[in-house]
């Protein structure tokens, strides 16, 4: 069992101690609006961002924006990719679109696509993490902590003999407990948080508590769920850090390994989060955790 809270001013001599299977930039290739799925007569697609190796780990990344807002062109791990590492960066029905259990079903079907077209596409299937930020981070976190719960695997996609687990789990300042996320909000964060939630469950959290809970990373954890990462800003006004913290504190009360880093006047987001010092922090996280 791992739990540390640690500061990353720490963490800079952590790059000159890591292996490193560099990709340059012309190795890097980008295969754009890859489709996974079709539903209700919509396409979702995805892209894949592959380095120069083969076998390599995988990532699929799931971005953010309230669960109502963003896409795929938000892929902020290129520095890892450089490193040896593809990425499959995720489209999903958004909240707008269709509400929660929606967007967790369509991830889990691009992970079963992405395990099923390993051999076409040269990485290693068997190595495969979810990492995301802010809503994305939420929804990684879940993802990562509901290998095999059938509640949430859905019928989306045409790979459904494809397992959908993850070896390990990244969220980026991410919500983790939808009945106490609105308790711990500060007044900035409240003004994005309650129209985001009223979307994502067509309802607040106590008007649909069973939904909420279904949600909610911190209600599945059991010992078996992979090893998870995460990283919050203590200064981030739009998703409480609490969230972070209490998800950690439960994963240490039910026996997963799990390490949680505070960055020192963070906000929501931002290149801090994915400059050199963190890229060798997931980095070595995904080495020991996907080994």
């Amino acid at each position: 069992m791992l739990f540390s809270l640690r500061f990353s001013i720490l963490l800079p001599a952590l790059a000159l101690y890591l292996p490193c299977q560099a990709a340059s930039d012309e190795e890097h290739r980008v295969v754009s609006d890859i489709e996974y799925a079709i539903v209700d007569g919509s396409s979702l697609k995805l892209d894949l961002h592959l380095p120069g190796a083969k076998n390599t780990p995988v990532i699929v990344w799931v971005h953010g924006g309230a669960w109502r807002a963003g896409d795929k062109s938000d892929m902020p791990l290129g520095r890892l990719v450089a490193q040896g590492y593809a990425v499959a960066s995720v489209d999903y029905r958004l909240s707008v679109v269709a509400p929660f259990p929606c967007m967790i079903h369509d991830i889990k079907a691009a992970i079963r696509f992405v395990r099923a077209k390993a051999g076409e596409y040269g990485y290693d299937a068997g190595k495969l993490a979810v990492a995301g930020s802010s809503a994305g981070g939420h929804l990684a976190a879940l993802v990562g902590v509901t290998n095999g719960v059938k509640a949430l695997e859905g019928t989306v996609g045409a790979n459904l003999d494809q397992s959908s687990d993850v070896g390990a789990t990244i969220s980026l300042f991410g919500a983790s407990n939808l009945m106490t996320i609105l308790s711990q909000s500060k007044p900035q964060g409240l003004k994005m948080r309650v129209p985001a939630l009223q979307l994502l469950l067509d309802g607040q959290p106590d008007e649909k508590p069973e939904l909420a809970k279904l949600a909610s990373p911190v209600t599945h954890l059991d010992a078996k769920d992979p090893p998870l990462l995460l990283i919050h800003g203590d200064a981030d006004p739009q998703m409480p850090p609490e969230q972070s913290q209490e998800l950690a504190a439960a994963c240490k009360k039910a026996g997963m390994t799990v390490q949680l880093e505070i960055l020192p006047g963070a906000p929501h987001g931002g290149k801090v989060f994915f400059d050199d010092t963190r890229t060798a922090l997931m980095k070595a996280f995904l080495e020991e955790a996907l080994k």
